[in-house]
């Protein structure tokens, strides 16, 4: 081949790497890439790629790659903990450049360094390329060094190219100018490339901060349910993860690529955001009557009411000639009475037991059965209308209304996630996040939507909101479930068509509940 091909063969490398950065979006492998084309257009055995720190004061370490001694550190195989790579620093200690060591200048230089031997250069400090290559029975000879900068002209790191070897003679040869020159356009390329990466990770990376702000703000709210808004995404990637190894079951074979994951989980941070306009009464309702505060206090303060006009009127019997201990006996019966009826408000009150027929119709006739005044010497029923409504639901905390409240998230959710611009790769989310409470009978809501209509990832986000909210130790209205309890209704969900069976019969059998709880429950909860 001579040099005219040579040439043009490595000018269609180049093309061909340009093309190639800018496709590739995973960072280790792009750094790869670009030190791999630059030893390979210029037939370096060695080559480093040092990366700005974020603070702008040092050169760091990302890829090694020597072929003569087998050495490969960095992209795919991480750096050696031990300090042999440590970062270069770009200013002495009194905040002068450090321009003895090559990469630093070139750094702050901007501008290439093309050395022919280093033992025989006195201008840069080689003391670390002699240290490697006594330790390595190695020759550090031929360097070329190149800074990097991206489209606004902005440092983005150094590649060093060590040793050029002749292809004819297979010695360690000079980096010639035209060597240089394809190099200095190989960085340019790959620096434009690896800003475009950081700017994406960047966007990446302030867009799940944003989600984890709302979080944030929702646990503020409420922290009741802060937990629950790291557990679920965990949980879900947990039983995504064993659908796609689960080899039984008509999912046999459904997989999720790294993109679909990504989208997954934004989906399950998401799931719950519309609770950021969810009054915080509603969500931390703990007790029947409770609002900003719980009700019941005053409802205490009118049986100490009731008891003082009790006694009152037991004075003013005996002070009008009734008899004294029937007066008192009948006072001592009115008393336990009084005791009894408001025990049963309290115990109302926790909502942690279904209200039976007789309590219901107790509370009404208790409503009735006291009156109270207030400062402006009005009578009122001992309860009013609304207490009745609290006291009186059947089961949990919250009345009908609340509950519409509570439910009415998800519609908040649908509609916010709806208004996003999604790029391509994250089109799903708001069908993932917003039909995590639909059924596969259609008995969900908000759209009462189907299992056909319905997407796996949404089955899974669906039955880890679920599992998390029952085995929950951090909920004010409840005791948290032990596994097999929660496993055991899940079990009956399946059965009822509220959750997709394919997916529980997967949770199952790897085990996903195991795992979970091993993370986040109590040893108590682990049976």
């Amino acid at each position: 081949m001579n040099d005219l091909e040579k040439s043009r063969h490595r000018l269609e490398l180049l093309y061909d790497v340009g093309i190639s950065l800018s496709s590739e979006k995973h960072l280790p492998k792009l750094l790869e890439k670009i030190i791999q084309a630059a030893k390979c257009i210029t037939n370096a055995d060695g080559g480093t790629l040092y990366l700005l720190s974020e603070d702008g004061r040092s050169l760091r370490y990302e890829i090694v790659r020597t072929d003569s001694l087998d050495l490969a550190y960095g992209g795919s195989a991480p750096l050696p903990a031990s300090g042999i790579f440590a970062d270069l620093p770009l200013y002495r200690p009194d905040g002068s450049n450090n321009d003895a060591i090559v990469a630093a200048y070139a750094a702050l230089s901007a501008s290439t360094v093309n050395i022919a031997d280093a033992y025989a250069v006195k201008d840069f400090d080689f003391t670390g390329p002699r240290a490697f290559d006594a330790r390595m029975g190695y020759r550090s000879r031929s360097f070329l060094t190149v800074p990097m900068k991206n489209h606004e002209n902005e440092l983005i790191g150094v590649l060093q190219l060590i040793n050029a070897i002749d292809p004819e003679t297979g010695k360690t040869t000079v980096f010639r100018e035209t060597d240089q020159r394809l190099v200095e356009s190989l960085a340019s390329q790959a620096a434009v490339a690896l800003s475009n990466r950081q700017l994406m990770h960047q966007m990446e990376s302030l867009f799940e901060a944003t989600i984890r702000m709302i979080n944030t703000a929702i646990a503020k709210k409420s922290a009741f349910t802060n937990s629950h808004c790291v557990r679920v995404p965990e949980l879900t990637m947990l039983i995504a993860e064993a659908v796609c190894a689960d080899t039984e079951g008509p999912l046999a074979g459904w997989t999720l690529n790294e993109t679909e994951q990504h989208e997954l989980r934004i989906a399950a941070l998401m799931h719950d955001c519309g609770k950021i306009t969810t009054p915080v009464h509603v969500i931390d309702k703990s007790r029947k009557l409770e609002t900003i505060f719980d009700r019941i206090a005053l409802i205490d303060t009118r049986f100490e009411i009731v008891r003082r006009d009790a006694r009152i009127r037991m004075l003013e019997a005996i002070a009008g000639g009734a008899d004294a201990a029937a007066a008192a006996a009948e006072h001592a019966q009115q008393l336990a009475e009084i005791a009894d009826d408001q025990a049963l408000l309290k115990r109302s009150n926790l909502g942690s037991e279904r209200m039976s027929d007789s309590d219901v119709a107790r509370i009404k006739e208790i409503a009735q059965k006291y009156r109270w005044s207030s400062a402006d010497g009005v009578s009122h029923p001992f309860l009013d209308e609304d207490e009745i409504i609290n006291l009186t639901i059947i089961a949990g905390t919250l009345t009908a209304p609340e509950r519409q409240i509570i439910n009415d998230h998800i519609v908040a959710t649908i509609n916010m996630l709806e208004e996003l611009p999604w790029p391509k790769h994250l089109t799903n989310v708001p069908e993932i996040a917003g039909n995590h409470h639909e059924r596969m009978d259609g008995q969900g809501y908000p759209r009462g939507v189907r299992a056909g209509e319905l997407s796996v990832q949404a089955r899974i986000l669906a039955i880890a909101d679920i599992f998390e909210a029952l085995t929950a130790s951090d909920r004010p209205y409840k005791t948290p479930m032990k596994v097999s309890e929660a496993l055991a209704i899940l079990e009956k969900f399946k059965q009822r068509g509220h959750i997709d069976p394919d997916i529980f019969d997967s949770f199952v059998r790897q085990q996903v509940h195991k795992r979970y709880a091993e993370l986040f429950l109590t040893p108590e909860q682990q049976d």
